[in-house]
């Protein structure tokens, strides 16, 4: 079965808040409270959705598609950290339905946003992911992303979910780096 990636719409985001309070509830099930987890809100969450597609922000948002039901869904946008380098975008999000993870449908989204970044102008990926999530931290080295050594604390409701970031060329880094 075929999946199609394609740009993220208003209607998509019902689906799409679902996908992403399913997948932290998933991705996330004893990396932090459980009670944070279950006080999610789809309802909200696809609230903010449709806020931010309204905003028109430099968010890219695409979905993955099988079958015309929406499976998964991710988004880049400019880099966020104070030491990210020139021609630095940051892959925001990332989520497949749980039932659909390693089908594919993770490398599909990874290699459309990766694609739409290089074309976009942007020499270099990051992200940041759970230190403690090791099957993201899998998932992502199998695509190319490396450790680039920077960690941050993270807290929920009190508890320390700390994150390290992850970095891909999307070019080589001697043409990044104009030498």
């Amino acid at each position: 079965m075929t999946v199609k990636v394609r740009d993220m719409t208003v209607d998509d985001c019902e689906a799409v808040a679902a996908i992403r309070v399913g997948g932290w509830r998933y991705a996330y099930a004893g990396l932090m409270p459980q009670s944070y987890l279950d006080a999610m809100s789809v309802e909200e969450d696809a609230v903010r959705r449709r806020r931010y597609l309204a905003d028109g922000t430099e968010v890219t948002d695409v979905v993955a598609e099988r079958d015309g039901d929406v499976i998964g869904w991710g988004c880049f946008g400019p880099a966020r950290d104070e030491d990210a380098p020139p021609g630095a975008c940051e892959l925001y999000a990332l989520y497949v339905l749980p039932e659909r993870i390693s089908s594919g449908v993770g490398h599909a989204l990874t290699a459309e946003l990766t694609g739409r970044a290089r074309a976009s102008g942007f020499t270099l990926m990051q992200l940041w992911v759970l230190k403690e999530n090791a099957r993201a931290r899998r998932f992502y080295e199998r695509a190319g992303f490396l450790p680039d050594g920077r960690e941050e604390p993270f807290e929920v409701d009190g508890v320390a979910v700390p994150e390290v970031r992850y970095a891909r060329w999307l070019a080589a880094p001697s043409a990044a780096s104009g030498a």
